[in-house]
């Protein structure tokens, strides 16, 4: 009787083991994703922030042709 119940007790400390290892084996693929995810997100980011520097450079080239317009248009006496 005690045997049966040794075996018994074996048997679901080993489909928890088993249980345990998958869910270990799946806890490392989600972590392998997430760095992914990570590093991804950082390209993101940097590409992000290029592209802000490149509209701020064109926002002051939009603002200085302005300034000139300006400049021309009271020279020629085209504005009031």
């Amino acid at each position: 009787m005690t045997e049966n119940i040794e075996n018994l007790i074996l048997e679901h400390l080993k489909r928890f083991q088993a249980g345990q290892e998958r869910i270990e084996k799946d806890l490392d693929e989600i972590k392998a994703r997430l760095g992914h995810i990570e590093q991804g997100l950082g390209k993101l980011g940097r590409e992000v922030a290029g592209h802000y520097d490149e509209i701020i450079l064109n926002r002051h080239m939009v603002d200085r042709l302005n300034d000139r317009i300006e400049r021309i248009e009271r020279r020629l006496e085209l504005i009031s």
